[in-house]
């Protein structure tokens, strides 16, 4: 059986929101050029497989039939639906762009076919690296995210009989997943990701912890502008770890934006390839059937060499650090893996020990004891 899937055709990586529009979805075109490059999808652990358009009424799952009929009138360039009351702008976040609907279901039908691969055991993890748009709500689009996959893939595991446990560690806080499984026990969702105090959504407080019978199933580490690897690591060991042990699911559901980079033009952290790599290793060593999405990265160096690393812990590959020739020619890269250490001031990392620290107290004493977990 291969141990690893990764949904993958061209189509994905096609459209272009705007000329100016940092999300890039060349980046995806990249990212399997790189692994291409590496022989990925040579051996007999790797499956490359083709991602289909998810249907109506798979979208429908979450997203509302109005939304849907909007989405594919503005797509059209039609002149029946107001934009901006589905969050579509001109000059905004989410713009409209000609193919967009097409876009949005092939992107969603990509992970579909990933949470397929996965409920079905044909293999351990499935990665779809044009998934993980985790800020759309059920009727607007919002962050760059026009349908919300991961929340479609998991309520297409809920409707299996499956307990999900969903951890999102991208640098923005995974809103439009925590809203949809707010009040539903069924489904722990983690956030770890730069505070709302000072980055998009402006929201994923510690106090954010679910309501009804989800109450202690909605888990958020805010972390302070120019958080570093250690410190990031150090909190998302003290959190997510034992949460998952705790949780006991049947499926692990992660969201990995890399935008949580420490070059990326849209956001703080300071994480390099090795907090990264550490993290999704963690994943790896959970030994949990696994659904892989993808997410923001706004640096477009290093999120195919982040994706690349994150594929081959799936696989068990420990990839050649220096990249295949005509690879890094064409891309102005020479190494797969970061060696700069970040400089932060000190003043500035004691903030960050004291905004995790507090993060991570305020979990073990509001929502540890909900999953049987000392503090």
């Amino acid at each position: 059986m291969p141990r690893a899937a990764f949904v993958y055709e061209e189509a994905l990586a096609g459209h272009v929101l705007r000329n100016d529009h940092p999300m890039r979805p060349i980046r995806l075109k990249h990212t399997f050029d790189l692994l291409n490059a590496y022989g990925a999808f040579d051996g007999p652990d790797s499956r490359l497989v083709r991602p289909r358009a998810a249907a109506e009424e798979e979208v429908q799952l979450f997203h509302t039939p109005d939304y849907l009929a909007a989405v594919r009138s503005l797509s059209l360039g039609l002149s029946g639906y107001r934009p901006e009351r589905y969050g579509f702008s001109v000059a905004g976040d989410n713009p409209v762009y000609s193919g967009m609907y097409d876009a949005a279901l092939l992107s969603t039908g990509a992970s579909l076919v990933a949470a397929e691969l996965v409920l079905g055991g044909q293999v351990d993890v499935a990665y779809n690296i044009s998934g993980g748009l985790h800020h759309a709500a059920s009727g607007h689009a919002s962050g760059f995210c026009i349908f919300n996959d991961p929340v479609i893939a998991i309520k297409h595991f809920l409707n299996h009989g499956k307990r999900v446990a969903y951890v999102d560690i991208d640098a923005h806080h995974g809103d439009g997943v925590q809203e949809a499984f707010f009040d539903d026990s069924r489904v722990l969702t983690i956030s770890m990701h730069e505070s709302g105090r000072y980055l998009f959504p402006g929201t994923g407080f510690t106090t954010e912890t679910g309501s009804g019978n989800g109450a202690g199933y909605s888990v958020n580490v805010p972390l302070y502008p120019y958080t570093e690897d250690d410190l990031y690591l150090w909190a998302f060991r003290e959190v997510v770890l034992p949460l998952i042990r705790g949780f006991a699911p049947d499926i692990l559901v992660t969201q990995m934006g890399i935008d949580s980079y420490h070059t990326d033009p849209l956001t703080h952290l300071q994480v390099t390839s090795r907090g990264f790599t550490a993290a999704v290793s963690e994943f790896y060593n959970l030994g949990l059937p696994w659904l892989a999405l993808g997410g923001g990265g706004y640096d477009l160096g290093a999120v195919p060499r982040c994706w690349t690393l994150a594929y081959g812990i799936m696989l068990g590959e420990e990839w050649p650090d220096r990249i295949p020739p005509h690879f890094a020619g064409e891309n102005q890269l020479s190494r797969l893996r970061d060696t700069v250490e970040t400089e932060v001031p000190a003043e500035v990392r004691d903030d960050a020990r004291r905004m995790a620290e507090e993060s991570v107290a305020a979990i073990k004493r509001d929502v540890f004891p909900v999953h049987g977990l000392g503090g």
